[in-house]
């Protein structure tokens, strides 16, 4: 690894560990673990990949550099997120997410999110439950339809409690590095909670 890449992930570190930016916006610049998007609005996404690949930590920055997001994912050996955990910028835990796949081809089939502050059991079984769930279908080319969400936090829309968009990664920032493509995930398993 060279000198340059080492001090983007220790900067990469501080910044994660601190919260903090510089000058009120984020100084980062893309590297191997390192990604950085820019938005309309000023603000940016910052992901950070640990060197096994295996956790990839998204901050969402508002235009004046403020932490608003973080959302912590736990990903397989194909890149797929596996689980998540998302919290304020205040870094209150606010909720856990699973992720499903298909077996027969790894698709992503289903995201259910559980309030991390209040646990909700079903009275039925003790397990617990999602207040979101998002259900993706595919098409016979395997183009994944918008999600279906479902809410169970009663008198309230999904778009109302946690805005319109899933937890999911659309892409992984870092699947150009390894040739673009998004593999199939072998091992997939449905989601048991």
């Amino acid at each position: 690894m060279n000198r340059i890449a080492n001090w983007k992930i220790v900067t990469a570190c501080c910044l994660m560990l601190g919260g903090m930016t510089f000058g009120g916006e984020l100084d980062m610049v893309d590297g191997p673990n390192v990604r950085v998007t820019h938005h309309k609005d000023g603000g940016q996404t910052l992901f950070l990949r640990s060197p096994d690949k295996k956790t990839i930590t998204k901050k969402t920055f508002g235009g004046g550099g403020t932490l608003r997001m973080v959302t912590i994912y736990r990903m397989d050996e194909n890149g797929n997120p596996l689980s998540c955990k998302i919290f304020d910028g205040q870094k209150t835990e606010l909720f856990k997410v699973a992720y499903g796949y298909r077996r027969s081809d790894g698709q992503l089939v289903e995201e259910r999110m559980f309030d991390s502050r209040v646990s909700r059991t079903n009275p039925a079984d003790g397990k617990e439950m999602p207040v979101r769930r998002f259900i993706y279908e595919y098409d016979a080319q395997g183009n994944r339809s918008a999600p279906i969400s479902i809410t169970l936090t009663p008198g309230k829309s999904a778009k109302d409690v946690f805005g319109a968009a899933p937890t999911g990664l659309d892409a992984n920032p870092f699947s150009i590095d390894e040739g673009g493509v998004k593999p199939v995930k072998p091992a997939a398993r449905t989601i048991d909670n």
